[in-house]
């Protein structure tokens, strides 16, 4: 277990690391892969076309799956990444897109995952059926993306973050009947990385979107409770991986915070890392930031932690 507190200097070294974002070094055109064999449960979901904004964000999610971004030369290691967006939309062209393209490029099997939303009408529990199906569905073809079935992760943004960290610390939970031989795989994520998430839907760190979008505005202490991930951490909780920002404005550091205090109680692998400055949905993060630091602070802890392969 390891809490780092960075300051304003980035890594150095980093740069070498994400610069890869910006190649186009022969790696495979993404691939969309339906994730449910019909219609997913959850229902009755949104009328009329998907919709997709200059900016990249999904809106109006009909048909939830996955993007598969191969890499040339995969090293085993896969994730799910998931953009946040307070369970209104998906920042899919902020975060999970860019994160994917940066994953692809070392080698790391990515999956974007576009998820279904309660706005456009969805049961607040929809996502969470969408996250732990996608799990089941890498899974069960790890073969046929020559990943490693042990290294596969989950990576969330926000409210993403979120629906990463439940589908971690809740692997089991019967979201749905049954639909084929895919939900016979495990759920659980072998590591979860979990980015300026929102975690805690309890006071006084309730006011935020994914809060209003899951629970209501009045909800019980027991469904707080029930949708809140510190709450269900335990010794089977795998290895996690946070990053804030202190300044965060949207979801308060201690997001972060008590997910680790709840890490170290229980007694789980975690690594905490709180940056003095960068606000909130920084992605990737933008060059000569603080947060720019974190896909490189991420390698290391996955190399140490045997999630991918050690440097040549």
């Amino acid at each position: 277990m390891r809490q780092v507190i960075v300051g304003r200097r980035p890594m150095l070294g980093l740069a070498m690391l994400v610069a890869a974002v910006d190649k186009t070094l022969a790696q495979p055109a993404p691939e969309t892969v339906e994730i449910w064999p019909a219609s997913p449960p959850g229902g009755p979901g949104p009328s009329g076309p998907e919709v997709v904004n200059a900016k990249g964000a999904v809106t109006n999610v009909s048909r939830p799956r996955l993007i598969a971004y191969r890499p040339a030369r995969p090293n085993g290691t896969a994730a799910v990444v998931i953009a946040g967006g307070g369970y209104a939309h998906i920042e899919a062209g902020h975060e999970s897109t860019p994160a994917c393209q940066w994953l692809q490029s070392v080698g790391v099997t990515a999956f974007e995952l576009i998820y279904r939303l309660p706005e456009d009408g969805w049961k607040p529990i929809a996502p969470f059926q969408d996250g732990q199906r996608a799990m089941r569905f890498v899974r069960a073809r790890a073969a046929a993306y020559f990943v490693d079935p042990a290294r596969i992760g989950v990576i969330g943004f926000s409210a993403g973050g979120h629906l990463a960290g439940m589908t971690a610390v809740r692997p089991d939970g019967k979201l749905f009947p049954p639909v084929d031989a895919t939900d016979d795989v495990s759920a659980r994520p072998d590591f979860a990385v979990l980015l300026y998430p929102v975690l805690t839907l309890i006071p006084p760190f309730d006011q935020t979107r994914t809060r209003r979008e899951i629970v209501g505005t009045a909800p019980s202490t027991a469904e707080s409770e029930a949708w809140s991930v510190e709450r269900h951490v335990d010794a089977h909780t795998p290895p996690i991986f946070l990053a804030q920002a202190a300044d965060d404005p949207i979801a308060p550091v201690e997001n972060s915070l008590l997910m680790f205090s709840a890490l170290r109680a229980a007694k789980a692998p975690g690594e905490l890392h709180v940056f003095q400055s960068g606000r909130h949905g920084w992605g990737i993060g933008e060059p000569g930031t603080e947060v720019r630091a974190w896909p490189e602070l991420f390698a290391t802890w996955a190399r140490r932690n045997g999630f991918l392969p050690a440097l040549t």
